[in-house]
């Protein structure tokens, strides 16, 4: 039989691995793209400043050189100083010439018949050669490299920069040029007595070939940094690609509907952001099934508490066409009504109810005085008037600050539905106490009557949906059994809590205490 690979097991075995997953992914990231681009980039920098050194190196050189050289010529009689020319020409592998304080040509070691300087003609040369120039380009226009002036002969001495400062200035200047092949030349010139000028001129290839094999080198390093980018983009790839692909299987399954219990791998043995979003993950389709079964489960509630109403309605209204004493046809036409006002109060709660998680969600949060509301609200049912002599109290904590963050209106409806609650089961003459404090950085309003009391078996149950405990004396349909669920949807809402308690004076009756952040603003 072959292997179920859409089992949560076999997810589970693929995702597993040998390696430590411990560290953040943004660090591998970052880690794998900026590494071969610093070495990279570092490359270019380095050959750019390793020719400049050398460069700045041979112009010393020829600077010294050529300063000697003058000395070395100046020393010997006019008549041998061609000979001691070609001699120090051979030896430094420079092509002299001598001119003098008028820039006029006196002597030049080519026209004696030492061709040690010869410039390459660039287009006669290899494939290779070409290839390698084409890389020096490249490389100069990368690093924003210095470009020399190109090299041309000049018919006079003094169009020389350097023989001019040298004349000028008894110094032993030095000029780098660019040769047709993009080798440098390098010519420094030094002044002879009498007002003479003796110039030395190389085509220092050797510093070409010198940076062309340190790039040669560098291109290795940089071909083993390309392996080991490969390398670990396949490791991310591994660590990624493949976990993301196994939760996005799972995503669709969960979308698709076709397995009530789909398994998102949870990955427990990752601590990145991987492990964070497999987590996540699986939370919310944990959550979004529960969400459905709570979807289901009302639904239910619904038709089976509208089923009851609608019975007796359709009861009264059969009765209605078969009864001709007018006492039994008030009375079922009041049975119509009683239903007729239970349904619609059964029906806005529930519209209520279902919106309130969206409502709740899209609300814009303001400060919210809750003494000033528990105050008016009291003040305002006492207008209206309290039935059955019930009375009630309101005690606040001093001029202590009681605003939170949150949606006046809603949080009314809670007081409201708890103020409701509480006349409902107060005794004639009752008292219902209400008190607002602060405790640490949240607020506590407690409800109290001296009604009978919440078992302790049933102060969840009460905050259930459809679930009332109900005085055994109120008319039947008059709540709809949604008042306390819609509180607590409306206290979780605004980051609270809502819970019934005994009361703590030992006396009969409940306590609803309501807790919520206090605002700092």
């Amino acid at each position: 039989m072959a292997p179920d690979t859409d089992s949560p097991r076999s997810d589970d075995r693929d995702l597993r691995f040998g390696f430590s997953t411990r560290v953040s992914l943004t660090p591998r990231i970052l880690f794998v793209n900026i590494f071969a681009l610093a070495l990279l980039a570092f490359g270019f920098f380095y050959l750019d400043s390793y020719r400049s050194r050398i460069v700045d190196s041979r112009i010393a050189q020829a600077s010294r050189e050529v300063r000697l050289i003058a000395e070395a010529i100046a020393a010997v009689p006019q008549g041998q100083r061609d000979v001691l020319a070609l001699r120090l020409a051979h030896d430094t592998g420079t092509r002299l010439r001598l001119y003098d304080a008028k820039g006029t040509l006196l002597g030049d070691t080519r026209a004696l018949g030492l061709k040690n300087f010869v410039l390459v003609d660039p287009d006669k040369e290899d494939t290779g050669q070409r290839i390698a120039r084409f890389l020096d380009a490249m490389i100069d226009t990368v690093v924003n490299a210095a470009r020399a002036p190109l090299y041309r002969e000049r018919n006079a001495g003094l169009d020389w920069p350097d023989v001019r400062t040298a004349r000028d200035t008894h110094t032993a200047p030095a000029t780098v040029w660019r040769a047709p092949d993009r080798t440098p030349v390098i010519t420094a010139a030094a002044q002879l007595p009498g007002g003479g000028v003796v110039m030395t001129t190389v085509n220092a290839r050797d510093i070409t070939r010198t940076v062309r094999i340190e790039r040669f080198r560098l291109s290795v390093v940089l071909l083993i940094t390309a392996l080991l980018s490969i390398l670990l983009s396949l490791f991310l790839a591994r660590t990624i690609v493949r976990p993301m692909r196994q939760l996005a299987r799972a995503a669709v399954r969960v979308r698709l509907g076709r397995a009530r219990e789909v398994v998102v791998p949870r990955l427990p043995e990752r601590r990145d952001e991987i492990g964070l979003l497999a987590r996540a993950l699986s939370d919310m389709s944990l959550a979004l099934r529960a969400r459905i079964d709570a979807i289901e489960a009302f639904a239910a509630d619904v038709t089976h508490e509208m089923k009851n109403p609608l019975a007796s309605l359709r009861s009264a209204v059969e009765g209605l066409t078969t009864v001709k004493q007018p006492e039994l046809q008030e009375k079922l036409l009041s049975i119509v009504r009683d239903d007729v006002h239970r349904l619609d109060r059964l029906i806005t709660d529930i519209a209520e109810a279902s919106r309130l998680d969206a409502q709740l969600s899209r609300a814009k949060f303001e400060p919210v005085d809750i003494g000033a509301m528990l105050a008016g609200l009291i003040a305002t049912r006492e207008e209206r008037g309290v039935e059955r002599g019930v009375r009630f109290r309101f005690d606040r904590q001093g001029n202590q600050r009681m605003v939170v963050l949150g949606e006046g209106a809603r949080l009314e409806r809670v007081f409201e539905n708890l103020i409701e609650n509480a006349l409902s089961f107060s005794p004639d003459d009752g008292l219902i106490a209400i008190s607002a404090g602060r405790s640490d950085d949240m607020l506590e309003v407690r409800v109290e009557d001296e009604g009978p009391g919440v078992p302790e078996e049933a102060r969840e149950q009460v905050f259930t949906r459809f679930q009332s405990l109900r005085p055994e004396d109120e008319a039947f349909g008059k709540h709809s059994g949604l008042g306390l669920a819609i509180a607590k949807t409306i206290v979780e809402g605004h980051q609270g809590t809502i819970v019934v308690e005994a009361r703590q004076d030992r006396m009969r009756g409940a306590r609803f205490v309501v807790r919520l952040p206090l605002s700092r603003r």
